[in-house]
């Protein structure tokens, strides 16, 4: 399984997978029933979750919704700490999640817009280089694992700074690594090379422990939120949630 799902994530087109994967596993959930643990995002129970990754981490993906450890955190995070399910706010998802669409969409408070340059489940089409809103658009701001494939991820983090309102917020998750500074050469366009330095073919470089500080560069603020390390352990396993698991919650700078 760990193989299968491994070769499915690295060679099949992303738009393709997001597509198909649903209804995959819709089969898979059906062999997998158990109650070990539990998704906070759809509230369904398994025996455990599959794996997934290019190397296949286990108990990781939910086979109801799709949510991933970090979606799980981000999940339990916005009911938590913030006012997301009650206030009236304007969302902009770039890359949005299969996980959360509907879901995101179905909260009567909030203004929804998701928005990618390639992805089938994104309403609107756009370059995040070049977001097509005014400033001061948007209370909140998603984009997760999205900075490591754009061609400036400085400009992107302006763009979000830009279209945030005073006050405004979001998350902006990537892959972090243990390097001290984020590895980054723009000459290299082989997409063997660069799977091989920055871990996937279509990556143009690897975030290292300088994620923060390099994207406050933008104007942009970041916090290193640690909210996993305030959950009852128990509740960190029961979701299957990555212990060490870093929220880089944003907020409009100057």
């Amino acid at each position: 399984m760990k193989s299968i799902i491994s070769f499915v994530i690295r060679y099949v087109p992303r738009p393709i997978l997001q597509t198909v994967s649903p209804l995959a596993m819709k089969v898979l959930s059906q062999l997998n029933r158990g109650s070990e643990v539990s998704c906070p995002v759809c509230s369904h129970s398994y025996k455990k979750f599959l794996p997934y990754g290019r190397i296949a981490r286990e108990n990781a993906l939910c086979p109801n919704c799709l949510a991933l450890e970090r979606h799980r955190l981000m999940w339990l995070f916005l009911k938590e700490k913030t006012n997301f399910f009650t206030a009236p706010l304007k969302v902009l998802h770039v890359a949005p999640e299969h996980c959360f669409i509907e879901r995101f969409e179905a909260i009567p408070n909030l203004d929804y817009i998701t928005a990618d340059i390639e992805s089938p489940l994104a309403k609107v089409k756009m370059d995040v280089h070049d977001i097509p809103f005014d400033d001061n658009t948007f209370d909140v701001v998603f984009c997760n694992h999205v900075l490591e494939h754009v061609e400036d991820d400085l400009r992107v983090c302006s763009e979000f700074n830009r279209v945030l309102k005073p006050g405004g917020w979001g998350i902006l998750q990537s892959p972090v690594y243990p390097l001290e500074k984020t590895l980054e050469d723009k000459t290299i366009t082989d997409p063997a090379e660069r799977e091989r330095l920055f871990g996937q073919r279509d990556h143009v470089r690897k975030f290292g422990k300088d994620y923060a500080a390099r994207l406050r560069q933008s104007g942009i603020q970041i916090e290193e939120n640690q909210f996993v390390k305030e959950l009852d352990p128990k509740k960190v396993k029961q979701y299957a949630l990555a212990a060490d698991e870093v929220l880089f919650v944003c907020s409009k700078g100057n």
